[in-house]
């Protein structure tokens, strides 16, 4: 079972030591993936607790005076921590308290009294501390001093380059959407709950599930052919969705993501959706009128049809 933690000040969470794997894990793509096999397979060793170290906000975020995209929600974040089999979720609050301490302090507070690190894994490009202050081999250096080994996990390379949160998004951000999943490990998602709308696209013909990502910035924005997951289901069902702040009405400040699923008919009010992202069609634009913006609608969702292998069949006018 994942126990959560997110005070930096505390009793102790693995009495019996832990092995620790750290960092901001955005996307939990392969690199991070082949990260946590290996935190769990030396905790098996060891005989004790498999422990990750995380933050929220994401310390970049925290850091930038300009939205920063990101690849996965928190709550997708501490789900994908679960299916790894971690036993302690350390996940850290980035404040002033925590981008002021110093490299010394950080080992000591939070990986020696609230872990009992036996070893700590961590990326070869990983930095901590006060102004990115510490790096590997001050880990290294202060481990020895405190009973804790500082390990450092190979890179995972895909087509010869480095698998990354970074370069994900650039992908994602090209709509190309099978290298972005190449180096995922799976397809490229936003998953959220079905609020209410203004109705706007029923009036046009396509009613839309909308979800909001408020404080989330997606790496991805535009017209896209999508396949839906509803509840728990693999993301099968076809549909064409918009994700952007709606230029043509200017009803919305924060991107809102809408997806028309074709044939569906039902209630998907307050339901968990998955949308998974096939292939951009075009960039959001602004319309001069209702009946334009109409009428290309109905040509992105047969071009929708024809990417997803549906018959192309155009909306009715």
């Amino acid at each position: 079972m994942t126990k959560l933690s997110r005070d930096l000040a505390g009793p102790c969470l693995a009495p019996n030591g832990s092995v620790v794997a750290i960092g901001a894990f955005d996307g939990l793509h392969r690199g991070h993936q082949a990260l946590f096999a290996q935190v769990q397979r030396r905790a098996r060793s060891l005989g004790c607790a498999s422990a990750v170290v995380t933050f929220e906000p994401l310390p970049r975020t925290y850091f930038s005076s300009e939205p920063v995209p990101r690849l996965s929600s928190v709550r997708e974040k501490l789900l994908g921590f679960a299916a790894a089999d971690f036993e302690q979720v350390h996940m850290l609050r980035f404040n002033d308290e925590l981008a002021a301490m110093s490299a010394r302090d950080f080992v000591q507070r939070v990986l020696v009294e609230r872990l009992a690190a036996k070893e700590v894994w961590v990326g070869a490009d990983f930095r901590f501390g006060h102004k990115r202050g510490g790096d590997v081999a001050l880990l290294r250096e202060l481990g020895e001093k405190a009973g804790f080994a500082g390990c450092v996990m190979p890179s995972i390379l895909l087509d010869g380059a480095r698998v990354s949160a970074s370069r994900v998004r650039q992908l994602l951000g090209a709509g190309d959407f099978a290298a972005a999943a190449a180096l995922l490990g799976r397809p490229f998602v936003i998953e959220g709950k079905v609020e209410y709308g203004n109705q706007l696209g029923r009036t046009l013909g396509f009613p839309t599930a909308n979800v909001h990502l408020r404080e989330r910035v997606s790496p991805v924005q535009g017209i896209f052919a999508v396949r839906v997951g509803l509840g728990e289901g693999e993301c099968s069902w076809p549909g064409v969705a918009s994700l952007g702040v709606r230029p043509t009405v200017n009803q919305v400040s924060r991107p809102l993501l809408e997806t028309h699923l074709f044939d569906f008919e039902g209630d998907l009010y307050g339901r968990r959706i998955a949308v998974e992202f096939v292939a951009k069609l075009r960039d959001e634009q602004k319309f001069q009128d209702l009946d334009a913006l109409k009428a290309q609608m109905n040509h992105d969702a047969h071009s929708a049809r024809e990417i997803l292998g549906m018959n192309p069949v155009l909306a009715r006018a």
